[in-house]
């Protein structure tokens, strides 16, 4: 599903406000944490989980330290 979301400042931070029946669909409340990831297409929200950031923190590892070889791969 595709919906438009409004963002308004939040103290020093901009925040986004999902729609409720989205929220509901997603099973999120309000304290909940999502995980934020930047893409060439945007931004993806997924719902926290501890797994998915360990595998997110080992595959930016990995970039880094792979960082010649994915650039000379890449071309």
């Amino acid at each position: 599903m595709v919906r438009r979301v409004n963002l308004r400042q939040a103290g020093g931070s901009i925040a986004a406000t999902l729609p409720k029946d989205m929220a509901d669909r997603l099973k999120l409340k309000a304290g909940d944490t999502v995980i934020a990831v930047e893409t060439d297409r945007g931004i993806l929200l997924t719902p926290y989980d501890p797994e998915t950031e360990e595998a997110l923190a080992i595959a930016a590892e990995a970039a880094r330290r792979y960082r010649n070889a994915l650039r000379e791969l890449a071309k």
